[in-house]
């Protein structure tokens, strides 16, 4: 497939949950074709915005470009089509490569098998043409395959990503198990946080929902800080493409009037967000305290209030009183407030005390969670129960 045409056919990889919030993102961007897919969106664009995707999208894990599709139901087939295609048109034999896969297939069941004929059909191809063989770097590749089974449906993809999107750059340090950017950003957008108002996270551990908060808030591109994209290593590279792009994106930075504030009651998760703060430069703009939530009242109005809760090791205290402890704080010192909590305690809102007004199933890494919201408004206590 040519990528020099004026449109082609991108995937971009998401958590589950967010492919909504996604395809929002890329409607707004300007893509076209925008479909929703299992933990994915598709849509169609021309190079530039394929640039563009990778630095602006927040809720973003990767994006993929399917450059070859074909069936085959064993590895004889498999291999004739991989040993037939043009790999030089897509990097030169002095690159490192590297593949990754997605297999779902009674045929074929040993994904790192099937990937290995992969590589060595590629670096057959290659010694037969041209003499010389480009080598394989797992960790570090110049370019990134995308290797996607489907029963006997083979696609494969250039990864234009290169290190997953949620590696932003900007995190420095980290304290325990921190929250993935993407997840952040897409629980931000779920919770309706355009940058009006004021954001508070109670229980802010290394400060990422902070930090996200306030890229949204002054419309930073999510990627500022990254090093670099797999893209940069196309044959089609166009650095002159890609730097107007950013360009365009940085101009449309715009000011943020209210606060972005955050609380942890452990001074090393105070110290870490800090680091990390200053780190994505957004010391101007982001407030953290130690402060233990429960004992603290409500300052600022309007206030989004969104958090990931600690789990009970790090606390060392009993989980229903502390969801209980949630509850209490939030009726009685966070009244006329939107609060937003994830969790992986399933039956956490149960112990809140409140009714919540929306469920949302998400996943934290490989951990089913849910994403609560609670309208907290005056005389909350008497006119909600359990739900």
């Amino acid at each position: 497939m040519d990528l020099n045409i004026n449109s082609f056919v991108m995937q971009a990889k998401t958590f589950y949950g967010l492919e909504e919030v996604l395809a929002q993102e890329l409607r707004q961007l300007g893509a076209t074709n925008v479909h929703i897919k299992n933990r994915a969106v598709e849509f169609q664009g021309d190079l530039g915005f394929l640039y563009k995707a990778n630095y602006s999208l927040r809720c973003a894990l990767k994006i993929l470009v399917p450059i070859y599709k074909f069936k085959a139901n064993n590895d004889t087939i498999f291999e004739k089509y991989i040993s037939k295609f043009n790999w030089e048109n897509y990097f030169f034999n002095s690159q490192t490569f590297a593949i990754d896969s997605t297999v779902y297939s009674e045929e074929f069941k040993h994904s790192q098998y099937i990937m290995l004929k992969m590589k060595d059909a590629i670096v057959d191809r290659f010694r037969n043409k041209f003499g010389k063989r480009p080598n394989i770097d797992a960790k570090h590749p110049d370019i990134k395959f995308h290797l996607h089974i489907s029963n006997n449906d083979i696609t494969i993809s250039l990864d234009s990503s290169g290190d997953a999107l949620f590696k932003r750059g900007y995190r420095s340090t980290f304290f325990e198990a921190p929250i993935n950017e993407v997840l952040a950003a897409g629980m931000l957008h779920l919770a309706g946080w355009e940058g009006k108002g004021n954001f508070l996270d109670p229980m802010c551990g290394s400060g990422t929902l902070l930090i996200e908060a306030a890229m949204i808030a002054l419309n930073i591109p999510p990627q500022l800080h990254r090093k670099r994209f797999g893209f940069e290593n196309w044959k089609n590279f166009d650095l002159n493409l890609f730097n107007k792009i950013k360009e365009t994106r940085l101009n449309r930075i715009k000011d943020f009037n209210g606060k972005i504030v955050g609380f942890d009651i452990d001074k090393k998760a105070v110290e870490t967000a800090l680091k990390n703060v200053k780190s994505a430069d957004l010391t101007d703009f982001i407030e953290i305290y130690q402060k233990d939530f429960f004992t603290t009242q409500k300052e600022l109005f309007p206030t989004l209030l969104i958090f990931n809760p600690p789990y009970n090791e790090r606390l060392n205290i009993e989980q229903d009183n502390f969801y209980q402890s949630i509850g209490n704080t939030l009726k009685t010192s966070y009244k006329n407030t939107l609060a937003w909590f994830i969790t992986s305690d399933l039956e956490a809102y149960k112990k809140i005390g409140l009714r919540p007004s929306r469920k949302i199933k998400l996943f934290n890494g490989k951990l089913e969670c849910r994403f609560f919201n609670y309208d907290i408004y005056e005389g909350s206590k008497k006119n909600n129960h359990n739900g």
